[in-house]
Order: C-alpha cells, then sequence, then structure tokens
C-alpha cells in the first residue's frame, strides 16, 4: 500500500509538473513601420504590450517591424508560423494577399488582418472606423483656417483613405462653405521625410491646417517650424507638439481587440469574424481638443463625438453628391457599411483627382 501511495503521488506530481510546464501561447505580429514611428506601429505595438501585461507568463509575444508590403511580409508570417506561433496579427492593408497565402499553407494557426476584407476559416480581419475621427478633424480645421486651405497628405489610394479624405471634407464643408482641399499622395504609410516634404509644399500652397494619414510625426514637425499652421495627431496622440500646431488626434486603440482575440486562442473559442468598430466601443478615440480651438468650436466637436458614440450621428449623412454631380445619399439617407468598406469615389466639391 505504502509504495502503491508512493507511486500515486508520483504521478500526481508529475502529471502536476507537466501541467506547468505547458507552454505559453505564442503571439506574433507583423508591423508595416518601426515601433518607434510615434503613430500607427506604435499603437499596434502598445496592443501588443498589453497582451503581455494581461495573459503574463501565460504567453509570449514576438513581433518583426519595418515588413515591407509584398514578398518580404509573406517569408516572415511564414516564419513566425514554423516558429509556433499560435496567432498572428498582419497590421498593414498591403500584407491582406500575404497573409492569405501563408494561412493557406499553416490551417492550425490563426490569422488576424488589419484593414482588409479577404478571410478564411483561420483569417479574420479587423479595423476600425477612422472615418468618424476624420469627422472631428474636418469640423475642427473648417472653422480654424483663416486661408481657406487645408492641406491633407494621403498614403495609398484605397478605401480607407479616399473615405477618411471625404469624411474630413464634408464636415470642413459644413463648418467653412469656402474651404478647399489640396491633397498630396505620399504613397508610403510612413517615410518621415516624403512626409515632411509634402507638408512644407502644402504650406507653401497656402494651407494652415494639415491633415495626414501617413504614420510620422514629421508632418507636425514642419508645421511647428513654420508658424500660424494646425495639425492633428495620426493613429497615436503625437501630445508632444500639443497644445500647438497638434490641437487633437485620433487615437487607434487596439489593445482591447488584442487582448480578446487572444483570449479566444486560449479557450479555444477563437472563430474568423469580421470587426469594424469605432467611437462606441473605444477602437477609435479622439485625443484631447486643445485650448487652441475656440470654445464653441471644442464644444461643437465634443457633441459630434457623444453623438456617434450613441449611434445619432453617422459622418456619411445626405443629401451628399458624387464628385461628377450624381447623386448619392438622398437627405436623411446613411451610407452603408459595404459602400464605405469599397469606397472608390470623392464627393461632391473635392478637386483632386483619385489616382490609378
Amino acid at each position: 500500500m505504502k509504495i502503491s501511495n508512493l507511486l500515486t503521488g508520483v504521478t500526481m506530481t508529475l502529471a502536476l509538473s507537466t501541467g506547468a510546464m505547458a507552454d505559453p501561447t505564442k503571439v506574433g505580429f507583423v508591423y508595416v513601420g518601426p515601433v518607434g514611428d510615434g503613430g500607427w506601429t506604435y499603437e499596434h505595438n502598445q496592443g501588443r504590450l498589453a497582451v503581455e501585461e494581461k495573459f503574463g507568463d501565460d504567453v509570449e509575444t514576438v513581433f518583426v517591424e519595418s515588413v515591407a508590403e509584398g514578398p518580404d511580409a509573406e517569408r516572415v508570417m511564414t516564419q513566425m508560423a514554423l516558429e509556433g506561433a499560435d496567432l498572428i496579427f498582419t497590421t498593414s492593408f498591403g500584407y491582406m494577399d500575404q497573409t492569405i497565402n501563408v494561412a493557406k499553407k499553416f490551417p492550425n494557426v490563426k490569422f488576424e488582418h488589419a484593414t482588409g476584407y479577404k478571410r478564411a476559416d483561420n483569417v479574420s480581419t479587423y479595423s476600425a472606423r477612422f472615418y468618424q475621427g476624420r469627422a472631428v478633424q474636418g469640423h475642427i480645421a473648417g472653422n480654424l483656417t483663416e486661408s481657406n486651405i487645408i492641406g491633407y497628405i494621403a498614403s495609398f489610394p484605397i478605401p480607407e483613405v479616399i473615405r477618411g479624405i471625404n469624411s474630413a471634407y464634408i464636415h470642413a464643408k459644413k463648418a467653412n462653405p469656402d474651404v478647399e482641399f489640396k491633397i498630396i499622395w505620399a504613397y508610403t504609410w510612413f517615410d518621415p521625410a516624403k512626409e515632411a516634404d509634402a507638408a512644407k509644399a502644402l504650406i507653401e500652397q497656402g494651407a494652415d491646417v494639415i491633415l495626414q494619414h501617413t504614420d510620422s510625426t514629421a508632418p507636425q514637425a514642419a508645421a511647428q517650424n513654420a508658424g500660424d499652421v494646425y495639425t492633428f495627431g495620426q493613429a497615436s496622440d503625437m501630445i508632444e507638439y500639443a497644445p500647438n500646431p497638434r490641437v487633437s488626434s485620433i487615437i487607434d486603440n487596439w489593445s482591447p481587440y488584442y487582448i480578446a482575440r487572444t483570449q479566444a486562442v486560449i479557450d479555444g473559442t477563437w472563430a474568423s469574424v469580421d470587426t469594424w468598430d469605432g467611437i462606441s466601443t473605444g477602437m477609435v478615440k479622439i485625443g484631447e481638443i486643445t485650448d487652441a480651438v475656440p470654445a464653441d468650436v471644442k464644444a461643437e466637436a465634443l457633441a459630434m463625438i457623444e453623438n456617434m458614440r450613441t449611434g445619432d450621428y453617422h459622418p456619411f449623412t445626405g443629401p451628399l453628391k458624387k464628385q461628377d454631380g450624381s447623386d448619392w445619399l438622398a437627405d436623411g439617407e446613411t451610407a452603408d457599411d459595404g459602400t464605405l468598406a469599397g469606397m472608390s469615389f470623392y464627393v461632391e466639391g473635392l478637386t483632386d483627382t483619385i489616382p490609378e
């Protein structure tokens, strides 16, 4: 009996020990820019750090930064999967086809692709309704400009960027019927030199407010050097440039989503889904509106944010026409998600041509 009990105790001890030594869930992140970009990649990395803080030793995270969109991204994803990643977040639109390709080769690995639209049994998609933040920026910008020229540094002519330009313009135009948008396409997500040059060129063309859909703080610095030019933080708060030129910001808050999806993998409940959240869930946040913005304009912006949070206001509400003058939305009609997700046209009043 004593030997039997001893053996049973040894068996139980080994079982407990084996359980305690179970491998942590491995979560990988593929970044298009450096983690210190101060914008898009910085906020995704904050989400990764939040996962580490939440799960401790139960989760191991890995990341590769500054991965070019294209073949190199596929190589990085493949290597992560081969090294035992259970879940991989691919955090740029241009990683879409590479994510699908690698997911086919590793059906037991879960993939999450940011801002894309192609899914599979082991590929989810997720994005944020950045256009809600652009509406707030447009309203403030239209009220602040004295030259009536607002500059916009655009990255690539994809629906997400076109949607943002339209949203900002609609609300700037409502605030100031004389406003004009000048758009420079940088064809990059992160290139401080190009972004700074774009900001300087827009300022030379008379812009006294600069909006951006690129990831570095270079436009903020260029505006600060120019003086009397307002800017908005992109993807992260960029608070170091407050209270002026940075007067507010769009903050991408990925942490809750990354924690929830990691938990789903741990629990075995992960399923392929499409997520498109915004201000109502906190995935999109608006950074502090500084006192450089007049009090009445700030109050109007805060009211707009609250109405979007409750669902009482939609940034794309008619009457609206397309750039060619054709009817789009009737009075009081709101845009459906399908149209917004595939947006490839400008609204009436914009004079720029969308690049092919």
